[in-house]
């Protein structure tokens, strides 16, 4: 990460650990209650199972205390996190209520399928379900109470804390945004750092690609899926306001926070003392 300071530049929280893909720190940025919205309290990643000794051991320097999976049963069944040195696992099924549940558990076997992928995910089949997804992530009860108790847990101090699903990507994009508004980060630099997912793990995807080529398939149809479009996120940000008017009101009457685990929240979210933030 880079060290030059500069006033409302945004900065560079990614981190290079090979065997985790889509790491990094979502403090950082300035928020509209002053000061910035801390760094080395929530990191977002892909699931943990492939996990190396080495990249372990720089994962442990983060001091993670808490990894929250939002991931389904199964999928933490098929591929357990290798958690970081002292770090408890919590595991949150967003899908729970859901039941086609997650694209992301049977992806191995979606790729040996093209033709099954172009049955099922072809002619925008792939972005309508994300797009209801994301809807579900605001409306579903299994949602709510998964996104309730982590940033219950973040409120109460289960912090540094690391959030992942499988990807890192949608329940996890949804996870790091919703806490970015309510710490009062700007919509720019939201939708920044959802989007940056496409940088960091869409190129970890080439071989996957590349094998669903060479069995007959169109790599272009897996892409929406395996990638994160500025809509998706438009249609929780959408849901969100036509169910409760503001972010603040998702937190206290969709999760059901009271006044003071979201004065708890901010308060772990946004550091007032800091002024600037470091530019990449």
């Amino acid at each position: 990460m880079t060290e030059t300071v500069g006033e409302g530049a945004g900065e560079d929280t990614t981190f290079a650990i090979p065997s985790l893909a889509n790491l990094r720190d979502i403090g950082g940025c300035a928020s509209r209650f002053g000061g910035v919205v801390r760094t080395g309290v929530v990191f977002r990643s892909t699931d943990l199972s492939r996990l190396t000794d080495t990249d372990r051991e720089t994962l442990d320097a983060l001091q993670i205390t808490t990894v929250f999976d939002l991931r389904t049963a199964a999928e933490m069944e098929r591929r357990p996190d290798r958690l970081p040195e002292g770090a408890v696992h919590v595991g949150l099924d967003v899908f729970a209520d859901r039941e086609d549940a997650s694209i992301a558990a049977a992806l191995p076997e979606l790729v040996a399928n093209p033709e099954v992928v172009a049955k099922e995910l072809s002619d925008g089949r792939a972005e309508n379900y994300l797009l209801g997804s994301y809807r579900d992530f605001v409306s579903m009860p299994s949602a709510a109470a998964s996104y309730r108790r982590l940033a219950t847990g973040i409120a109460h101090g289960e912090v540094p804390a690391l959030v992942h699903c499988s990807a890192g990507k949608d329940r996890t994009g949804w996870a790091a945004a919703s806490l970015l508004l309510f710490a009062g980060a700007g919509e720019d630099d939201v939708f920044a750092d959802y989007l940056r997912t496409n940088d960091l793990l869409l190129p970890t995807f080439e071989p996957l690609f590349t094998k669903f080529r060479e069995l007959g398939g169109d790599p272009n149809v897996l892409r929406p899926l395996l990638g994160v479009q500025r809509n998706y996120l438009e249609a929780s940000l959408d849901e969100v306001t036509n169910r409760y008017g503001t972010i603040e009101q998702y937190f206290a009457e969709g999760l059901g926070l009271d006044d003071d685990t979201l004065q708890a929240l901010r308060t772990r979210l946004v550091d007032t003392e800091r002024t600037s933030v470091r530019s990449e």
